[in-house]
């Protein structure tokens, strides 16, 4: 997209008077920050219209105006490193075609949990930040939105945009996306009814093009973003039928290659972006029954299929080449289910060090974050509008496995999805806002970067998680600001879990 950015110019190019066009170029291609943090500055030089893309969550930018020279001055701004270890990262600069990278490092912090120490709401002891690999993945995505029921929406098999009453993407509504405080976006993508015969199952091209359209608008807003194969492999009804291919090797090996030519096309059409864009194999993969199907007695055949799948997936990305060949990838557990990744999880083998990440989900407690049977959460909620049990605990219980089987061994993990319903009430959305402030702070506090659904589906009750509109990047009602603003405050604020917890809506 960005090579059809260009500033418009009032002379055509034969005319004596047309503006030259000015090289992309920087005065310093590095910056060196302390453990705590600040600002400094840097100069653009450039003639075309100027993005720039922060590497990690801890870094932002401001521009300047563009002088006449075409000089813009660029101020980075770096969080404290409250981790003891050093951090690098790169923000890069582009105008038009042309992209020049400037590195970004920070000296270790004393190092800090970030998070207090205590009862922590319901709890234990919280882990310590000690900067491994999944920590440094967790600052770099943060919190992240997903554009739910758009490009994944399908009727009959076939996908499109607007299918399920979503308008359609602008540069606008992931520029509005970032300024409300998110890091990452998430853009699912359902691609069968656009795709070949066999042996190519070529992608159709409008399809494929306005999907890279779409990523172009997360890249100049500075957003890192992520695209999968989101509903292709829905209850195993349509092509990736793990079903199938775990009772008959023929439908097994037929997937596999699909996959293999499938991603091979996408990561060709994406070779030249840098690393704000990662790929995820697919989505929810399982047989129809949410975890609880033949998976659970077929000695393990669904897993072993999912496992070759992703191992599919992650060769034909890096056989594509270019920026593929060290691109962060998310390797989904079966039904993206944390218990389930236990017992059947295999992280692919990779020619690339260390650019693998599992990606799971979780609408925990279900009858209260998506099916809306009970309205409030937590320990202050009244007993008969709840889900039995000690909410917090419960949901803290997910994080805590997440951390002690993967966090803590340095290996990333993501949530893809999470979330909660939209409510009716007053009271009803405090409760909502409570639960979304509970669940960034585990995020934060466990290293594990989390990505809320927003499905468009606007009012209040079950599936209902309308909080940007697509089409424009505005809030869809005040009650979706403030819950999205009570996410964002409770991920990026100083506070403790236990400050959160003693903060509940009051009886």
């Amino acid at each position: 997209m960005l090579s059809a950015i260009f500033m418009a110019m009032s002379c055509g190019p034969d005319d004596p008077q047309a503006e030259q066009a000015v090289k992309l170029s920087v005065d310093k291609t590095s910056l060196a920050f302390t453990a705590e943090g600040g600002e400094q500055t840097f100069t653009v030089t450039a003639s075309e219209q100027l993005y720039l893309v922060p590497g990690d969550g801890w870094v932002s930018t401001r521009k300047g105006v563009k002088g006449a020279d075409h000089k813009t001055v660029v101020t980075v701004i770096v969080q404290s490193n409250t981790v003891a270890q050093e951090r690098q990262t790169r923000l890069s600069v582009v105008a038009g075609e042309e992209k020049i990278y400037v590195d970004i490092s920070q000296e270790a912090g004393k190092g800090n949990s970030g998070s207090g120490g205590g009862n922590q709401g319901s709890g234990g002891n919280v882990p310590e930040n000690d900067g491994n690999l999944a920590w440094q993945m967790a600052e770099r995505l943060g919190i992240g939105w997903n554009m739910g029921n758009h490009f994944d929406a399908q009727n009959n098999g076939v996908s499109g945009e607007t299918l399920w009453g979503n308008p359609k993407a602008t540069q606008t509504t992931f520029t509005k996306v970032k300024a409300a405080g998110f890091n990452t976006v998430r853009i699912p993508v359902t691609w069968m009814g656009h795709i070949g015969e066999a042996p190519e199952y070529k992608i159709e091209d409008a399809w494929l093009d306005r999907v890279a359209e779409v990523v172009g608008y997360a890249e100049a807003a500075g957003l890192n973003a992520i695209i999968n194969m989101h509903h292709d492999g829905a209850d195993s009804k349509f092509w990736l039928n793990i079903k199938g291919a775990a009772t008959n090797p023929s439908v097994h090996q037929q997937i596999l290659e699909q996959v293999s030519a499938m991603w091979g096309q996408i990561a060709e059409k994406f070779k030249d972006k840098g690393d704000f864009l990662i790929f995820e194999a697919f989505n929810e993969i399982h047989d129809g029954g949410w975890g609880w199907g033949a998976n659970r007695n077929d000695g393990g055949k669904q897993y072993k299929c999912l496992n070759e799948w992703n191992q599919a997936f992650v060769d034909a990305v890096r056989a594509a080449g270019g920026e593929n060949e060290d691109r962060i990838l998310g390797i989904p557990a079966y039904c993206t289910n944390v218990d389930i990744s236990l017992e059947s999880f295999v992280m692919p083998e990779d020619t690339a060090k260390d650019r693998l990440m599992m990606a799971v989900h979780c609408y925990d407690p279900y009858d209260y974050t998506l099916a809306a049977k009970k309205s409030e959460w937590g320990h202050t909620a009244e007993s008969s509008k709840k889900v039995s049990g000690d909410n917090e605990s419960d949901l803290r219980k997910v994080f805590e496995k997440i951390y002690k089987n993967y966090i803590s061994k340095g290996i990333p993990v993501y949530m893809g999805e999470f979330g909660c319903v939209n409510r009716a009430t007053a009271r009803e959305q405090a409760f909502q806002q409570y639960y979304l402030k509970y669940y960034a702070k585990l995020s934060k506090t466990y290293g594990v970067p989390s990505i809320i659904w927003d499905n468009g589906a606007k009012g209040a009750g079950e599936e209902r998680h309308a909080f940007i509109n697509h089409g424009t990047g505005a809030y869809c009602s005040t009650e979706a600001k403030a819950a999205i603003e009570a996410l964002i405050s409770s991920y990026t604020n100083s506070f403790t879990l236990e400050d959160v917890y003693n903060n509940a809506p009051k009886n």
